[in-house]
This record gives structure tokens, sequence and C-alpha cells, in this order.
């Protein structure tokens, strides 16, 4: 049988191979974005008492109305826009299909989206399935800042979408109020839907807060934004996210989210309408997770690797210029196998030539995890 690919430059994703390689040689894995602590024992009572009470069929289609009101009432209170529980909100299987379904729903062949590069990975491929053009615009020098100048020459009468990541994955920056309002003042007077990517929007650090596509009008209008119960609850496994936007971008999305996967698992959505009813459950996860920053830095503070402190997210790029001229997928690749130590290499999050020497770690580990990581990259 003769098979023509639709993605015939896309093989398996750079997590699952370095994953493996972590495996095989018995690696300490700071590589894929997950946490290696359990979630909060008191949602995971919460989840056990809704399989227990009967939830466990069909949940609506748009998710579970509580746990809807519950995602509205905090938006309002952290950026201020209301989302209609009924009409703006959707409870997706993470954070990825909510991206998905959304380029899904609104890109036809031959229309462009940009992506801000490095970019995380389920971006471009989605794009390409539909029949869209991929116009990356990179962030430039070792701070990754955005050039705005470079991103208005990328629109043209194509451009269709946006896709922006804040706190950004990889890199570990945040984009600033003059970021937000340099992009609403570029995409005003235009059809571009803007698909903000969110899902570390409450792990940002040193005061920082997180600028949400919300707080900005004239982009709220044209977005939808996504994120994720899975990274901000420590459960990256249970695939629960959501996303919200304007009554006539929903109901686009909704068109194709109930072919897709209709709904996401009944009782665990009960479950998290219930513990976000406690805002203290999110607020304080930037102390949490800078305090493992400061940690895992403070630990490599003497060695051989360069480093800008992640603004959020919890990844922390590493630069090795001063160890090695080696490509990071190269470098990568032997810090597994001689020194049993995973990280991801930058490059794979660029469609385009990258040349730059840098490594994410995850710092979402416990503090002996990181310390045993810290004396390996203490000694290269």
């Amino acid at each position: 049988m003769e098979i023509t690919s639709k993605l015939p430059h896309v093989g398996t994703t750079i997590f699952t191979t370095i994953g493996q390689l972590a495996r095989t040689h018995n690696a300490i894995n700071l590589s894929q974005g997950f946490p290696n602590f359990d979630p909060d024992p008191q949602l995971l009572e919460l989840i056990s008492e809704a399989f227990k009470n009967g939830h466990n069929q069909y949940a609506p289609m748009q998710g579970v109305l509580s746990l809807r009101e519950a995602i509205s009432e905090k938006i309002e209170r952290l950026y201020g826009p209301y989302y209609h529980p009924e009409s703006e909100i959707t409870v997706t299987a993470g954070a990825t299909q909510a991206i998905f379904t959304t380029i899904a729903a609104f890109i036809r062949p031959k229309d462009e989206v940009i992506v801000i590069e490095p970019a995380f990975d389920c971006y471009e491929p989605a794009i390409s399935l539909f029949g869209g053009k991929i116009v990356p615009v990179a962030l430039e020098g070792n701070d990754f800042q955005m050039n705005w100048t470079a991103f208005k020459s990328a629109i043209s009468p194509k451009t269709k979408m946006v896709i922006i990541n804040t706190p950004h994955n990889p890199t570990g920056t945040i984009w600033s109020e003059s970021d937000m309002l340099q992009l609403q003042e570029i995409l005003r007077d235009t059809n571009i839907i803007l698909l903000s990517d969110e899902v570390y929007e409450h792990i940002v650090f040193d005061g920082k807060p997180h600028e949400s596509a919300a707080k900005y009008p004239d982009l709220a209008e044209r977005s939808v934004i996504c994120s994720s119960f899975g990274k901000t609850f420590h459960a990256t496994g249970w695939k629960v996210g959501y996303c919200v936007a304007p009554k006539p971008l929903m109901m686009e999305f909704q068109k194709v989210h109930q072919f897709n996967v209709f709904s996401v698992n009944h009782a665990m959505q009960i479950a998290l309408a219930q513990y976000l009813k406690e805002p203290q459950h999110y607020v304080n996860l930037g102390s949490f997770y800078q305090e493992k920053r400061d940690t895992f830095l403070h630990a490599i503070k003497d060695s051989r690797f360069k480093m800008v402190p992640s603004e959020g997210t919890y990844f922390q790029l590493l630069e090795y210029s001063a160890i090695t001229d080696e490509k990071d997928t190269v470098f990568a690749e032997r810090l597994i196998k001689e020194h049993q130590l995973a990280s991801i290499p930058v490059s794979v999050f660029c469609t385009t030539d990258y040349d730059k020497k840098f490594l994410r770690f995850c710092f979402a580990k416990t503090n002996d995890v990181l310390e045993k990581a810290a004396e390996i990259l203490n000694s290269i």
C-alpha cells in the first residue's frame, strides 16, 4: 500500500526521542516539561469524590458549567474582562488540543500564520495539516526580544493568524505591556486572529505581571486564549485545559471541538471547579517555582554555563559557548550519553537555521534532583 504523508518532514517529537535516550542511559531527565512531584492531595481527594459520586459519563461538550463559571471568575479577577460561561469558554483535552482545534477551525489552504520562533513544536505541524503557510519571525539576541519592525514586515494580505506564547517556552521570557501594546496597534483594523498560548500564565517571577491578551480590548476581541490546568496544578498527564474567546470565534471553535474530542474528563472538571474557588491554589504558583529556579541557578553559579534567569515558565536556558562549539543537538546527546543529564536543544523549536548555543532545562523537579543535575553541570 502506498501512503503519501501529509506531514512528510515530521518525525517523532524531540521529547519522545530525548526521553528514550535518557532512559537508555539512566540520565537525570530535565528535558520534558513535567514535574516529578504530585498535585495537591486536596485536589486528588476532590477527584476521587467526583468519581465516587457518579461523574463517570460524558460531560457537556463545552465543559461542566460550574468549571466554566470558575474560569470566568478567575479571568475577570486577574485580568478584568468578563467571558460568558455559556458562550465564550470551552474546556479542552489539554492546551495542545485547544491550539490544534483553533488552527483547524480558522486556517484554510494558503492562509499565512505568523509564528514567533523559537516556538513550541505543536504549532507548525497543525498549520501544515490544514494547508497554511508558516511565516516565522525570530526572537533576537541572547535575551530573545521581539523585533516589531520585522514582525510588521511579515504581515501580508494573506495573514490569517498570529500565534504568540507568553510566558514563553522554550526561552523563559515574558512579554511586557509595551510588547502587547505594540502588537495591539499593529493588528488594529485587520481581520487577523490572535492565538495566545498562555499555559504558563501563573508561573511568572520577580513580581512581574502576566500580560494576558485578555487585558487588551483590541487584542481580546480577536483572540483565542489557551491555558492549562496540567501546568498550573502539577498534573500534565491529566490533559485538561481550556480556551476563551469572544462568542463569534468560540462558535467556530466549538464546531470543530465537538467532532474532535466532544468532551473532556467529567470527574476532573467537577473537582477543578471546586478547587478553583480558592485563588491561593494558583496565585502562589510563581513564588513556588521561583524558589526552584533560584535553587537551580545558585547551584550552578560557578559552572561554565552562562544564564539569564528565567522570567516565567518552569524552564531555564543555559548558554554553553564557553564549553564547546558543538551544535546544540550534538551537545545535548553527548550530555546524556557521557554525563547522564537530559535537556532539550533549542534549535528543534525553529524552522529556520539556528546556530545559538542554548539548551533548555526543566526545573519543575524536587530540589534533590536539581542539586544532582547541578553537580553534573558544574563538572563539565
